[in-house]
């Protein structure tokens, strides 16, 4: 795209235009609008093959295409991205896309195998390398393939921080600490030398290593601040993993910072540990 709106040529000002009604919701007519600028792109006056492979995958990620040809279609955009702007992140959010299709159909090896092509080595930003580790993440805890999910979720925290993403990161402690609680041992590694140690395996398989108590002070520590700011709500399962991590590794101050506030609090199954 050109680097202003005054440069911009009027196919680019279109797909601006379609990209704004996708983004608001606003789908009258948005196929034949579409597709007028998918066949623009295709001819000798205004041919532009980054806007062919942005509004085909917009296309097929709307369903307007055939169901049958859209796992297809967004392989088409993968592959003429990374052929035109390659690590880029326009390429990075076509191969997440990829992967989000394939583990829609079932497919959730073949997501896995995507997903690795976003990497920081070929290029891509962090922010989409964090989103690309978060759904892997997600997708190994369904296979029970738990190291390299926490593994994944711990990366995907890191690239969020690193991205001042502070929801997502907040999201990827969570999900790690709640399988991290499943077993803590002084005399397991910590997750910088599993992340170091990590070698490719040819498939995936039921794995578990337990948590370092070290790992799980530090995301604790991390998150009171933010948790703490607001306790009403009447489904806190994120201060029940505080409480949690406080019983297993009695550290009692994080416990007694909720004590002190208890009257705050709204969820009755985290008053009732409390209690305990």
């Amino acid at each position: 795209m050109s680097e202003s709106l005054d440069k911009a040529t009027p196919l680019e000002l279109d797909m601006l235009i379609l990209q704004k009604k996708i983004s608001q919701g606003d789908f009258e007519n948005i196929e034949l609008f579409s597709e007028d600028i998918l066949n623009r792109s295709r001819t000798t006056a205004e041919r532009d093959h980054l806007i062919e492979a942005r509004v085909r995958m917009e296309r097929a990620l709307l369903g307007i295409i055939d169901t049958s040809l859209v796992g297809n279609e967004l392989r088409w955009c993968v592959d003429r991205l990374n052929a035109i702007c390659s690590g880029s992140p326009l390429h990075g959010l076509a191969l997440l896309n990829l992967a989000n299709w394939h583990r829609n159909v079932g497919e959730s090896i073949m997501s896995l195998v995507v997903h690795a092509d976003i990497s920081k080595e070929y290029g891509h930003p962090e922010d989409i390398i964090g989103l690309s580790r978060l759904e892997a993440a997600r997708i190994y805890v369904t296979l029970n393939d738990l190291d390299p999910a926490m593994r994944h979720f711990w990366s995907a925290r890191k690239y969020f921080t690193n991205s001042n993403m502070t929801s997502e990161s907040l999201v990827c402690s969570l999900e790690w600490l709640d399988l991290a609680l499943e077993e803590v041992s002084a005399t397991a590694p910590d997750m910088g030398n599993r992340l170091k140690n990590a070698a490719p395996r040819e498939s995936a398989g039921s794995t578990w290593i337990p948590s370092n108590p070290n790992d799980v002070v530090e995301i604790v520590e991390e998150l009171i601040p933010i948790l703490t700011k607001d306790l009403s709500g009447e489904s806190r399962n994120d201060i029940g993993l505080i409480i949690d991590s406080s019983n297993m590794l009695g550290v009692h101050e994080w416990k007694k910072i909720l004590i002190e506030r208890k009257s705050e609090i709204q969820d009755l199954k985290v008053l009732e540990a409390l209690q305990s």
